[in-house]
């Protein structure tokens, strides 16, 4: 049986021979939203077979330490709410309607900072991106994720 290459040993090799017309960022991006999307949909088909009723779905972004090219998104499905965190998607599956409702998103540590000391240079195009990070800051998204629980505010 062949041995297939490990992550470390790819992104060595990507880090040393990279040129950037080897993959434009257009086709990259198209490839991970493909995989993001169909990721997501496996998690709520696991999800199906372990709830009878509606369910989150996380999706949890990690920076491998020591491969700096590295980025990893972990999907699964949970029974209740999340408490928000960063470098976070949180979805919630509403299993009469079979309708997947997109909640929130949390950059990394440093990219909230950023945002949030930069609030009013933040460009159009990510100002729902920064209402997530402020909701963050004043307790909105954890206030919304109680009442989501059924926890008392």
């Amino acid at each position: 049986m062949e041995q297939r290459p490990t992550v470390g040993k790819l992104s060595w090799d990507l880090l040393q021979h990279a040129s950037p017309a080897d993959h434009s960022a257009e086709e990259q991006m198209r490839e991970q939203l493909d995989n993001y999307e169909r990721n997501v949909f496996e998690a709520v088909e696991n999800g199906k077979k372990l709830y009878g009723g509606d369910f989150y779905i996380v999706v949890e972004t990690k920076k491998e330490p020591k491969m700096k090219n590295v980025i990893r998104n972990y999907f699964f499905p949970r029974m209740t709410c999340p408490t928000p965190t960063y470098d976070n998607s949180v979805y919630k599956y509403h299993r009469s309607e079979e309708h997947l409702q997109f909640l929130w998103v949390l950059p990394s540590k440093e990219v909230c900072k950023m945002m949030r000391e930069y609030a009013l240079e933040i460009p159009s195009e990510e100002r729902e991106l920064l209402q997530f990070v402020l909701d963050d800051a004043d307790g909105t998204l954890l206030r919304r994720c109680k009442q989501l629980n059924g926890e008392r505010v």
